[in-house]
């Protein structure tokens, strides 16, 4: 399984997130770079507890389905369906931002996951989840972000 605390695989982010630029256009979804790069910024500090702003607690549904989500989503190598819904703590609504300084501030989040210590995460939809589960989804979520850009 991929997972985002192997270094091989974050380099492998890292490369594809160095090529996005302003012009970068997304292949599915609502989002445009600058968007999807703060998206992406603000939901790796709320897993690595980085200057995070939003509560750790899991919403109704989650409690009521969350793990058995969770186990599908981390059972394989599949990656993240297209135009799943973000999440309203992690919809951003501004339109243009300085890309560069996004995307250097992402590379860096990524490089955080090395040393992934953050025992009081819990996600707002699949609950408390183990270290290789949270491996697993971090790297999903950004090869989906990733692929949404055709990089």
């Amino acid at each position: 399984m991929k997972t985002i605390f192997d270094k091989n695989i974050r380099d492998g982010l890292i490369e594809r997130t160095n090529q996005l630029d302003s012009e970068s256009k997304a292949l599915w979804g609502k989002m445009n770079v600058h968007q999807m790069t703060k998206h992406c910024i603000i939901w790796n500090q709320w897993v690595l507890g980085v200057d995070n702003k939003i509560d750790y607690r899991q919403n109704f549904l989650g409690k009521l389905i969350g793990k058995m989500v969770l186990k599908s989503t981390t059972k394989n190598d599949k990656p993240l369906g297209k135009n799943a819904p973000a999440g309203s703590d992690f919809t951003i609504k501004e339109k243009s931002g300085d890309i560069e300084e996004q995307k250097k501030t992402l590379i860096e989040l990524i490089e955080q996951y090395e040393n992934y210590d953050n025992p009081d995460f819990i996600h707002d939809f699949f609950g408390k989840m183990t270290k290789d589960e949270i491996g697993i989804l971090a790297y999903k979520h950004s090869d989906h972000h990733l692929r949404q850009f055709g990089v």
